[in-house]
């Protein structure tokens, strides 16, 4: 299976592996704008974080504040931060097959 991907890769008659940059980069550009607009969506539903201002007035920490690690707010953060990494990788990866198209 490996020889036959990479006589279909390194085959000049079809183009080899340059006749699929563009291909994989229109792939790429569609995955980013998703997860942008995912990214987007994500941070609009978090609810603001006020741990700060509580602190000023004195209160004492309840149960919810000690477990935040199982809430919805959470899992909202983590869930930013994985977007956040896919689109970096994913714009790095753009910025390398667009180095090896020239």
């Amino acid at each position: 299976m490996n020889g036959l991907m990479y006589n279909m890769l390194a085959n000049d008659q079809i183009g080899g592996f340059w006749a699929i940059i563009p291909i994989i980069k229109i792939v790429l550009l569609v995955v980013m704008a998703i997860c942008a607009l995912f990214i987007i969506f994500v941070v609009l539903i978090q609810p603001g974080n006020s741990s700060g201002i509580s602190a000023l007035g004195g209160t004492s920490e309840t149960f919810f504040e000690k477990n935040k690690g199982k809430t919805f707010e959470s899992k909202m953060k983590k869930l930013t931060t994985v977007c956040y990494i896919i689109l970096a990788v994913l714009s790095i990866v753009f910025y390398i097959l667009l180095l090896l198209q020239k």
